[in-house]
């Protein structure tokens, strides 16, 4: 027969082992997530997430953009070297997009040649000390840059964040209420 000291201390052991059992699985997922370790590829971005840039509406450009690209997500793009092959790049990816692509605007920063349909088309008023030239940013219908990619990124990995995404974010931005706003 089992005294009543040795039933409280094998009670205490099993919940001990079933709050143990449970919690195990949040501290793998927490270990796995700051440590980046055993997370599918497929879950990952390929650009930089959170570059640091500060939103569209506080960018030093010579014509406001805004009107332009509000409620839409923006391909916004430094045309410091090679702007024609950038240009018709991206022009590329943006019609790839198929039945995506209204929802996705073109941002164009330099360049003197002339704008691709569709694309909106501006000129820094001074160098900002955020820029690293040739880069190309993804920023959401906010204003807020989500993902910045170096010069001489793949279209493809471009394209398959941005798919995703618009997958993510399917809610049409103008019935959302999501203007920029620059907040």
């Amino acid at each position: 027969m089992m005294t009543s000291v040795h039933a409280a201390r094998h009670g205490r052991l099993k919940l001990s082992a079933l709050l143990l059992f449970l919690s195990l699985p949040v501290l793998v997922a927490t270990v796995m997530a700051l440590g980046r370790v055993g997370i599918p590829e497929g879950r990952t971005a390929h650009g930089e997430l959170a570059p640091g840039v500060p939103v569209l509406t506080e960018w030093p450009l010579s014509l406001p953009v805004a009107p332009e690209v509000s409620g839409d997500w923006v391909l916004a793009f430094d045309c410091a070297k090679r702007c024609d092959a950038l240009s018709h790049q991206w022009w590329r990816l943006h019609r790839a997009l198929g039945s995506d692509a209204p929802r996705v605007s073109r941002l164009r920063v330099g360049g003197t040649a002339e704008a691709l349909p569709g694309a909106v088309v501006t000129r820094w008023t001074r160098r900002p000390t955020w820029l690293k030239p040739g880069r190309l940013w993804v920023i959401d219908p906010r204003g807020r840059v989500v993902l910045g990619y170096a010069p001489g990124v793949d279209p493809y990995a471009v394209k398959e964040d941005l798919g995703r995404l618009l997958r993510m974010n399917p809610e049409a931005p103008w019935r959302a209420g999501q203007e920029l706003t620059g907040h």
